[in-house]
């Protein structure tokens, strides 16, 4: 069975780019282009990682994290934050509120986004 992934990007143009990276590496791919409508489908998706920017129409990443962290059904789905915002206080923000991970877009190729998610889903407890 393949590994599902949600993208929620709002910049289309990199969420064309990372679809494409990661349906070439086996994911199904699900995509969402704001906060809220991402929520909606990380409940309706149940992926097996969640790529979340931070910056994002009607809800920012961070509130979409803590949402799925608080939600019984969905804390233990791996969140890994994708964002330009390498500031500090974001970070330490994130992982407070549970991400598996935080990079930077700039400096990661697509590639290295696949081999980090890659390297979460592994670690990640088999049920």
């Amino acid at each position: 069975m393949n590994n599902k992934i949600l993208i929620i990007e709002d910049d289309p143009f990199l969420s064309d780019i990372y679809i494409t990276k990661f349906e070439e590496m086996g994911y199904d791919v699900g995509i969402s282009n704001d906060g809220e409508e991402g929520l909606k489908k990380v409940r309706e998706y149940k992926p097996d990682i969640v790529l979340l920017d931070i910056v994002l129409p009607k809800k920012n990443g961070l509130a979409v994290l803590e949402e799925i962290k608080k939600d019984g059904e969905l804390k233990n789905i791996p969140v890994l934050i994708l964002s330009n915002l390498g500031m500090d206080h974001n970070f330490d923000k994130a992982k407070e509120l549970g991400a598996a991970g935080y990079l930077v877009k700039s400096q990661y190729t697509p590639s290295e986004v696949v081999a980090e998610v890659e390297k979460i889903l592994k670690a990640r407890p088999t049920n």
